[in-house]
C-alpha cells in the first residue's frame, strides 16, 4: 500500500560518488578559448522581457491567486520544443542581492530534430529581463549539448546542481559561462569556430555525482536547498507517475553540503545521504525542506490543477490547490515566499506563494 504521509526510509540508495572524469580538464581548454562573463554580464544582458503578473490562464481555479508571478514572452510561453521544468532563487543560493531566478528548460521538437539539449534562464526580478544559457557537456576543445530531462534545479553559492534522472546529479559553475558568437543550427567546435545554436552564452558542467550502489536504486527528478539546516543540505527527490502507485512509493533525500558547496563526501568519495523519506503521494514534480517542514508540488492533468503538500514527517499532509501543470519549488527565504512555476504551453509563468 503506498504510503500516506512522509516516513523515514533506508537512505543508502541514494548515496553518490563523485564522478569528475576529465571534466575539470576539458573546461579549463574552453576557457583558454572563449571569453568568460559572470552572471552580471548575463543579466545586464538580458535579451528577453517577462510580464509581471500577467496571464493567469495556469492558476485555474487557484485562489488566492499567488502573491507574485512573471510570465514569458510569447515565444518562450507558446513554444512547443522548450520545457520549462526547474527553478532556483538566488536567495536559495545564498546570494539575496542578486535578486534572480533560474529556470531549467529541456527540448522536446515536434517531429524529429537534432538534440538541443538543456537551457537555463537567468531572470532578474528587479527588471523582469531575462536571457537563456545553453547547458554544454565539454570535451577536449568542444562541447555537445547535455540531454537529459533537467526536471529540476538546485543552485548554492556559484554552483548549480542538474538532475540526470538515471544517474544522479550534473554540476555546472556560474563562474564558467563563455560567450559564443555562432550560427543558429550548429553546436560546439566546427571548423574553426564556436557555435550555441545562435545562444550567445554556454555554461559547461564542471562535475557530477553519480550513484554509488545499483544502477536504477534511486531516481532524481527535481532539486533544492535547504539553508536552515546545519550544515546546509542539498534535497533531490523522485517522480512516479500514478500508474506506479502503489507498487512503487516515491521518496526523497537530503545531503550535507560543504562550504564550497560541494556534496560532503567521506575519504572514498561516496556522498551518504543523511535521511531519506518515502512521498505521501505520487506524481511529485518538485519538493524541497525549509524549517523542518516539506513542501510537495504535485501535478493534476494538463487541464486540471495540481496540489500544494505540506508536512512534517510523520504528518498526514495538507493540501492546498495549486496550479496547472505545477513543477519544481525554491524558496526566497528574506521574501517569506515559496517558488514554483508551470510548464505547459500557452500558461507558463513562475510564481511565488507565501511560506
Amino acid at each position: 500500500m503506498a504510503a500516506t504521509r512522509l516516513t523515514a526510509t533506508d537512505p543508502a540508495p541514494f548515496h553518490l560518488r563523485r564522478n569528475t572524469r576529465d571534466l575539470a580538464r576539458a573546461v579549463q581548454t574552453l576557457a583558454g578559448k572563449l571569453p568568460a562573463r559572470d552572471l552580471k554580464d548575463v543579466l545586464a544582458k538580458a535579451n528577453r522581457t517577462a510580464v509581471r503578473k500577467g496571464s493567469t490562464a495556469a492558476f485555474g481555479t487557484m485562489r488566492p491567486l499567488p502573491a507574485d508571478w512573471y510570465c514569458f514572452n510569447a515565444g518562450d510561453n507558446d513554444t512547443v520544443d522548450w520545457y520549462p521544468q526547474g527553478v532556483a532563487s538566488s536567495s536559495e543560493a545564498g546570494l539575496p542581492a542578486a535578486k534572480a531566478l533560474a529556470v531549467t528548460w529541456y527540448w522536446k521538437p515536434v517531429g524529429a530534430a537534432e538534440e538541443r539539449g538543456v537551457r537555463v534562464t537567468f531572470l532578474d526580478t528587479a527588471t523582469a529581463r531575462y536571457r537563456h544559457v545553453l547547458l554544454v557537456a565539454p570535451k577536449d576543445d568542444t562541447y555537445t549539448p547535455v540531454n537529459i530531462h533537467a526536471g529540476g534545479i538546485a543552485w548554492y553559492g556559484d554552483l548549480i546542481y542538474v538532475p540526470d534522472t538515471a544517474r544522479g546529479l550534473r554540476v555546472f559553475d556560474t563562474r564558467h559561462i563563455y560567450e559564443v558568437a555562432g550560427d543558429d543550427d550548429k553546436v560546439g567546435l566546427q571548423k574553426g569556430k564556436y557555435h550555441s545554436y545562435g545562444y550567445r552564452y554556454v555554461m559547461p558542467q564542471v562535475d557530477s555525482w553519480i550513484l554509488a550502489g545499483p544502477s536504477g536504486s534511486a531516481r532524481f527528478s527535481f532539486a533544492a536547498v535547504d539553508r536552515t539546516t546545519t550544515p546546509h543540505t542539498l534535497v533531490s527527490g523522485e517522480y512516479v507517475a500514478a500508474d506506479e502507485a502503489p507498487q512503487r512509493d516515491g521518496r526523497v533525500a537530503r545531503w550535507q553540503l560543504a562550504a564550497d558547496g560541494t556534496l560532503r563526501a567521506g575519504e572514498d568519495g561516496v556522498a551518504r545521504a543523511a535521511e531519506a523519506f518515502t512521498l505521501p503521494a505520487a506524481k511529485i514534480q518538485g519538493g524541497l525542506s525549509h524549517k523542518g517542514r516539506w513542501y510537495l508540488s504535485q501535478a493534476g492533468t494538463s487541464r486540471s490543477n495540481g496540489t500544494l503538500l505540506t508536512a512534517k514527517p510523520g504528518e498526514a499532509p495538507v493540501a492546498k490547490k495549486w496550479p496547472i501543470g505545477p513543477e519544481d519549488l525554491t524558496c526566497w527565504a528574506e521574501r517569506g515566499q515559496l517558488w514554483s512555476l508551470t510548464e505547459f504551453a500557452g500558461r507558463r509563468v513562475v510564481f511565488a506563494v507565501p511560506l
